[in-house]
């Protein structure tokens, strides 16, 4: 039993120097492979005015205040058909406030990031 346990420590010390190694290998490949592929419009940095990350945000930012604003309008036109009954009406005073939540933790969830990105890099 005690050669089983021994014989298994060293296959995962051999793997694990295995994956140590392949990984830096790759590392080396995957990096020339970006810079082969990089065009002049490709951001270079991660963060910053044309960065990455930055870029990323604003993209998800407009995609999340388009649907926050596609909902809200969607939950005024059930209110205004609710006709008075409860239900409707309760269901679509939920749908703009979930909207207008959803609105706000995006904005907050971008000024995060910004803020974040501020004091790391």
């Amino acid at each position: 039993m005690k050669h089983l346990a021994k014989l298994s420590q060293i296959f995962t010390g051999a793997a694990a120097m295995t994956t140590l190694f392949a990984g830096k290998v790759m590392a080396l490949s995957v990096r020339d492979g970006i810079e082969a592929a990089r065009t002049e419009d490709m951001p270079t940095t991660l963060t910053g005015n044309n960065g990455v990350i930055t870029e990323i945000t604003h993209t998800f930012l407009y995609i999340l205040g388009a649907l926050s604003v596609i909902m809200l309008i969607f939950g005024g036109f059930k209110y205004a058909v609710s006709g008075g009954d409860a239900k409707k009406v309760t269901d679509a005073k939920n749908t703009i406030l979930y909207a207008l939540i959803g609105l706000v933790v995006a904005l907050l969830s971008v000024a995060i990031v910004e803020f974040v990105l501020g004091v790391v890099a």
